[in-house]
């Protein structure tokens, strides 16, 4: 008997807790410092931008933390995300390899980023914030930030990086549409922003940039906070919902997977599906191979340095320990991106330090023949991001077709591209260039790394 194309839970699926993997991880990241006196930071640091419930939530070592059921009745609207068993891909690619994903982009946002945009909003709600400022890439975070403060009745400001704002107009719309005011970065509205300008008037952004303008506007307004879409702690908490439903669904179907993919720009959607299956890597009781894939022109994992950094550009952010390629290295503008970030998360960093997860890195124009692969097979479009999951998982795919092993691959499918659409118009023309970093331009970030004792 075939098995089901997609793999449905009920509600009452919904996770209740979310998995925290600093509960399991043999070392912990280096603590983060105050970006001032470089000393370890403490809760008075982070309390002018988060509310304290993130903040414990940031430093939790518990293994499991409840989800407030305020939270849980938003995500009734689109958990639990469908996982698809991808058999006309597979028979396009002739591999015995068993494929799933599991399709985010359900989301009323699009993507995964509301799983920790309604939480992070709800929190500032209880606090009594009134706005929340912050930064967006490809405006995925932006949209999903934009719709979780309507729902709770907050003002959103959002700064876009330049290059992103221009590529995906129908982003900045979107969350127009749902109240929040989008400003392009750098901007004048901030000092981080006038100072970049003023350097370099043609700059095109990058989240670095993006982060200190929301930190910036956040610190300097009472009634304000910040909300990340990736990196911290917290919000890698938030996503693991995805893994979490993944294991049930492939339950159903008496299957787990030998290899777990997801692109990785900061983290998130990469660590929401595989934490869960890394806690079973971590106890001893499974082998699963565990992968992050990032592009060639913002090769933070296989390029980067594993060091302390700060997390944006203005050095405003606290100084955390990851793999980074330089707080002011400013990626070239391809169109993924949400992946154009100089650092990654520390809890991912520290898995990778500690060889528990791999690194892959692929130009953009690859990543776009393998999206366009997975376009034609399974009818969906992936955004460019999630697109770089989609090639790790077909080259997979086509080792077990050479080598003959039946592998299951797992990867996340972490939002639609019916944004980008301008992107796959270049990609069909020809016109989309593979565009690799400046390794001169790397070592002189590289070079700017806080010294830290």
């Amino acid at each position: 008997m075939k098995e089901p194309t997609k793999i449905l839970l009920e509600e009452k699926d919904i996770p209740t807790r979310w998995y925290n993997i600093q509960a399991d991880m043999p070392n912990l990241p280096k603590p983060p410092l105050n970006p001032a006196s470089k000393k370890p930071l403490g809760p008075e640091d982070l309390s002018p931008i988060f509310p304290m419930d993130l903040i414990k939530q940031e430093v939790s070592t518990e293994r499991w933390i409840d989800i407030p059921d305020e939270v849980r009745e938003i995500y009734h609207l689109w958990r639990p995300t469908p996982l698809y068993r991808a058999h006309r891909l597979e028979k396009a690619l002739d591999t015995p390899a068993k494929i799933y994903y599991k399709y985010e982009g359900v989301s009323p946002a699009g993507s995964h980023k509301l799983n920790t945009s309604v939480p992070q909003v709800y929190y500032n709600k209880k606090a009594g914030i009134k706005r929340i400022a912050t930064e967006t890439g490809a405006g995925q975070w932006g949209s999903a930030l934009s719709l979780a403060c309507r729902f709770f009745g907050l003002d959103c400001t959002v700064y876009m990086v330049k290059v992103s704002y221009h590529q995906k107009p129908y982003r900045r719309s979107f969350m127009e549409l749902f109240g929040a005011n989008v400003i392009p970065s750098p901007s004048e509205h901030t000092e981080a922003g006038r100072k970049i300008l003023a350097e370099n008037p043609d700059s095109l952004g990058s989240l670095g940039i993006a982060i200190s303008e929301a930190v910036e506007d956040a610190a300097t307004r009472e009634d304000t906070n910040y909300a990340l879409g990736s990196v911290l702690n917290h919000v890698l908490l938030h996503q693991t919902v995805i893994g979490l439903e993944a294991k049930k669904q492939l339950e159903k179907v008496d299957s787990y997977p030998d290899v777990v993919i997801g692109c990785c720009g900061g983290g998130s959607n990469f660590a929401g599906l595989s934490f869960p299956f890394l806690q079973d890597v971590l106890s001893g009781g499974r082998k699963t191979r565990v992968m992050a894939v990032e592009p060639s022109a913002c090769p933070t994992l296989t390029r980067g340095k594993f060091a302390y950094d700060y997390g944006d550009t203005a050095k405003l952010t606290p100084i955390s320990m990851m793999y980074t390629l330089g707080h002011d290295f400013v990626p070239p503008g391809i169109h993924a991106g949400g992946l154009r970030y100089h650092g990654d998360a520390p809890l991912v960093s520290q898995l990778y330090h500690d060889g528990f997860i791999e690194a892959r890195a692929y130009p953009q124009r690859a990543v776009f023949e393998a999206a366009v692969t997975f376009a034609r097979s399974e009818g969906i479009v992936p955004a460019p991001e999630a697109a770089h999951a989609v090639k790790a998982a077909l080259d997979e795919a086509v080792a077990c077709r050479e080598s003959g092993e039946a592998k299951t691959i797992l990867f996340c499918l972490s939002g639609h591209g019916f944004f980008d659409l301008a992107a796959y118009d270049a990609y069909l023309a020809g016109e989309l260039e593979d565009i690799e970093y400046s390794p001169e331009l790397l070592e002189q970030s590289l070079a700017k790394l806080p010294q830290v004792e």
